[in-house]
């Protein structure tokens, strides 16, 4: 029975990982960005900032649009106190109710150049009593309708055109949230990139330390065997068996960061934490050249900062302006034309009132007027001057932030060519070295088997070999990083001789922007937002 339990017990371990190991995910770096282009929370979050831009650049738009309103009120009720003045004595105070069923209907058709035609209608029956105080509160009632038709016009003159700056304000905040969102992307790519190596280094120093474990445990078992045959001190034992101790808790420790940083990683992209994950890379690339001047005209090119640094400029050119507008001479135009009819019957049905209103309406003469208004501030005692003037040092800010911004770009991007180089160099050595390194511990190993090398002397080769591995997989992983900044950085592929922003490729990061016949603007998704591993 015992021996059907132990049986039971090791093919329940088998089963379960098994199982573990059919429900570990494995990602590579193409997957982890095209996941985190999609699921991550930063991603998605300045998706929506960038289609609140949209919308209220579409609703600006659609101020140019007609609009028809329609308002109903079923019923409107009222009763008051009405005063009565009278010539020849004290007010008096009557009493008056209304109680009103009808509606409003109003098209607007907006002119491009700022102003508006209007067509309104209203009509409704009511239904009017008036209680006379002087008479002993007595009650008279009446029903009647009330229609209006109207046609008014409305044009501001001598100034700008609003509704079209207002346009073009939106369209600009639009173009710089989609810019945003663009380099959100860019930067998004780079820290995947960053995380993902991040836990493939620390994946690939706990594999090093599980095989310095197994390498300890080895050199331990020898050492025991030695101290058995009396061919060796009891303070070689020793000293192998706190070895084995401390890359015991190395591997615990190193296991533990793996877990936090897979954790780290998952909650980057977008994934479920509970979700089992496993990092795949490849380590091996072929060298480029990086031409350095072609990598600064790229950038300067193709960096979202100066497109909205420009964009900041357009927007506040419009600010002096209208800072400008307000010592300018202004003027209005508005007229209307209406006919007013109201049913001179006492009683009778609700079409017979109507039919009165009308025959009312024809019989009243027009209402009309036209108006031509101007303004001109004559003195303000400096508040427009220095409105301009504060206006105008902010535009002379933007400009020199565009400037700084080309200038720091160009640094950049000086320093980001030098450290490809200098990372690709220190990765070559250290390739070089960890194959030297790991030859040199095999050698040490077939020594202290043969008993020319003591524990504590192969400890120190082990030491070396990780020191060694750990330096070519940071090297891997600078080098790594490097292209992924001098790729975002100019949004230039030169591992592959092409420009991020313009390839038509599936691996495509970019905002395809249409300019229709009314200099409408709109931005969507060109493909999929997804890139190039480095």
């Amino acid at each position: 029975m015992k021996r059907n339990l132990l049986v039971s017990l090791l093919m329940g371990f088998a089963l379960a990982g098994h199982a573990e190991t059919e429900n570990l995910r494995q990602i590579t770096y193409d997957e982890a960005i095209h996941i985190a282009l999609g699921e991550s929370y930063t991603v998605k979050y300045y998706k929506e900032d960038m289609d609140a831009t949209r919308y209220s650049y579409l609703y600006t738009k659609a101020q140019f649009k007609p609009l028809l309103n329609f308002d109903f009120f079923t019923p409107s009720w009222t009763e008051s106190l009405t005063e009565i003045s009278q010539a020849d004595g004290l007010p008096v105070y009557n009493s008056t109710g209304s109680l009103q069923v009808g509606g409003n209907l109003n098209f607007t058709y907006v002119l491009p150049t700022g102003g508006n035609f209007a067509l309104s209608s209203k009509m409704y029956w009511e239904n009017y009593r008036t209680t006379l105080s002087q008479r002993d509160y007595e009650e008279l009632e009446r029903d009647q309708v009330y229609s209006r038709f109207a046609l008014s016009f409305n044009q501001p003159i001598f100034t700008a055109n609003k509704l079209k700056e207002n346009m073009k304000v939106a369209e600009l905040d639009y173009k710089k949230s989609t810019c945003y969102f663009t380099r959100i992307q860019m930067d998004i790519v780079y820290n995947v990139t960053e995380s993902f190596y991040t836990v493939y280094k620390l994946a690939y120093e706990h594999k090093i330390n599980q095989d310095r474990l197994v390498n300890s445990r080895e050199a331990y078992r020898i050492t025991k065997l030695k101290q058995e045959t009396g061919n060796l001190p009891e303070g070689e034992m020793l000293i192998a068996e706190i070895t084995v101790a401390q890359d015991e808790a190395r591997v615990m420790e190193s296991e533990g960061k793996l877990a936090a940083a897979k954790d780290q990683f998952k909650l980057l992209i977008g994934l479920d934490l509970k979700e089992e994950i496993d990092l795949k890379a490849d380590m091996e690339f072929e060298a480029f050249i990086v031409d350095m001047q072609l990598a600064i005209d790229e950038a300067l090119r193709n960096r979202m900062e100066i497109k909205e640094d420009n964009l900041d400029i357009e927007l506040q050119a419009i600010e002096v302006k209208r800072a400008k507008r307000e010592r300018e001479f202004k003027g209005n135009i508005s007229a209307y034309y209406d006919f007013t009819g109201l049913s001179t019957r006492g009683d009778g049905t609700v079409g017979q009132l109507v039919g009165s209103s009308f025959d009312n309406m024809r019989d009243r003469p027009a209402n009309r007027g036209i108006a031509l208004t101007v303004s001109y501030p004559l003195l303000d005692w400096g508040r427009a001057k220095n409105q301009v003037r504060r206006e105008q040092v902010r535009l002379k800010q933007r400009e020199l932030n565009l400037d700084n911004t080309k200038r720091t770009i160009e640094q950049e991007i000086r320093e980001i060519v030098r450290s490809v180089y200098e990372a690709e160099k220190r990765y070559r050595i250290n390739r070089r070295n960890q194959e030297v390194a790991i030859q040199s511990y095999r050698i040490s190993q077939m020594r202290f088997e043969n008993g020319d090398m003591t524990s504590q002397e192969l400890s120190i080769e082990q030491e070396r070999l990780s020191q060694v591995q750990l330096a070519y997989i940071d090297s891997y992983i600078t080098y790594r990083l490097s292209v992924a900044d001098l790729n975002r950085k100019t949004m230039y592929d030169f591992e592959h001789n092409r420009s991020s922003c313009r390839r038509k490729d599936r691996n495509q990061i970019c905002l395809v922007f249409w300019f229709i016949a009314d200099c409408s603007f709109i931005a969507v998704p060109a493909c999929e937002t997804k890139v190039s591993p480095a």
